[in-house]
């Protein structure tokens, strides 16, 4: 299995890095590392446009599946059959977030792998015969921050990202005096707070190749978040359903 990845996905992963390495990033390490961060994002974001509409449709399904889960608390079966029903009329699939992680996991570990490394040891005898890399490369950002070592800055912009992020991605819901938060929704509180904390203490001994990797995916991920929940908000605001059968949402409410 790794030498699998290691053709599949390492290898020209690398040699991606080191083409625009020498083409494109005016042999900069650092900004040859957003670009390809940015690329393997691009790619990625029929993923991340797909995850974030089943999220959307779960989301706006909340108050029937608790009208479901009223009506049948007595039968868990009948109760579990009838969230199915209604997430099949919208074409929801519970599983999709899964897979959407599957997915990345072995994209996220290989490009890890890829920026610890950089452009020394046994790494260099991975690159195609037509890259060719000076003796010794540049590995640095901007001639100012060496990606081989730990930086403050870059961890720092990392978890502010990260922040920002999270302030972003919590629901905003119109809510009436005197509700209490749900229980997801205080996870997600807490969340905002605990991942730039988190996000320190993973890259605070880490090359800071891994910041500036982390930082970017970070910041590309809020632009992504931004123009999915336009295009999702737009959709809605002209009735346009994002679940199936060209309904609203709202058709189904009396289907318990």
């Amino acid at each position: 299995m790794r030498e699998f990845f290691t053709h599949a996905l390492y290898i020209p992963l690398f040699n991606a890095l080191a083409w625009l390495y020498e083409n494109v990033a005016f042999e900069d390490l650092g900004i040859a590392i957003i670009l390809l961060t940015l690329a393997v994002r691009l790619l990625l974001f029929p993923l991340f446009h797909q995850t974030v509409k089943h999220q959307r449709i779960t989301q706006n399904l909340q108050p029937e599946i608790k009208r479901i889960q009223k009506h049948h608390k007595d039968d868990k079966e009948t109760q579990a059959q009838k969230i199915m029903e209604l997430y099949d009329s919208h074409k929801v699939n519970p599983l999709t977030p899964l897979l959407a992680l599957i997915i990345q996991i072995p994209i996220v570990f290989v490009l890890y792998r890829i920026f610890v490394n950089g452009f020394s040891g046994d790494a260099l005898d991975l690159l195609y015969p037509s890259i060719t890399l000076p003796e010794s490369p540049n590995q640095s950002f901007l001639g100012l921050i060496d990606l081989t070592r730990s930086n403050l800055w870059v961890v720092g912009f990392a978890a502010i990202a990260q922040y920002v992020q999270g302030r972003l991605s919590l629901a905003k819901k119109s809510k009436k005096k005197g509700d209490e938060p749900s229980k997801a929704e205080r996870v997600g509180q807490n969340m905002v707070t605990f991942m730039p904390i988190l996000t320190v203490m993973i890259l605070f001994n880490l090359p800071s190749a891994i910041g500036l990797y982390w930082g970017t995916t970070t910041v590309f991920s809020i632009f992504q978040q931004l123009v999915v929940n336009h295009s999702l908000n737009k959709a809605e605001g002209k009735g346009i359903s994002l679940g199936s059968h060209g309904e609203s949402q709202g058709e189904n409410k009396g289907n318990i």
